[in-house]
């Protein structure tokens, strides 16, 4: 009875490659990559050069919806004008999008 539970453990002959057992995981792996991660760090690239190319009189929309003209630049927020009288000091990193200039 013994010797039979040790023989089940056994692998059966012929069984297949380890690397073609993983093979699939792998390719699951590769794509995620290539579709997921890859644009996704390439999209965080461009918005660190966006927020540190920001310089006074950019016009900008944080990421709350707040639309402002950059008045004033700091190493990590900028000060916004909102309207004629009205600023507001957010930081670079709330900074959603730099609006063309056309």
């Amino acid at each position: 009875m013994w010797y039979n539970i040790l023989l089940a453990g056994q692998p059966a002959e012929g069984a297949p490659n380890p690397l073609v057992t993983f093979l699939p995981l792998i390719l699951i792996f590769v794509v995620f990559y290539f579709f997921l991660i890859r644009p996704q760090k390439k999209k965080e690239e461009q918005r660190q050069k966006m927020i540190a190319a920001l310089k006074k009189g950019d016009k900008v929309v944080t990421i709350g919806g707040i639309h402002g003209t950059v008045t004033q630049v700091d190493d990590t927020s900028i000060l916004l004008q909102v309207d004629s009288n009205t600023k507001l000091r957010v930081e670079k990193s709330a900074v959603a999008s730099v609006l063309s200039k056309d």
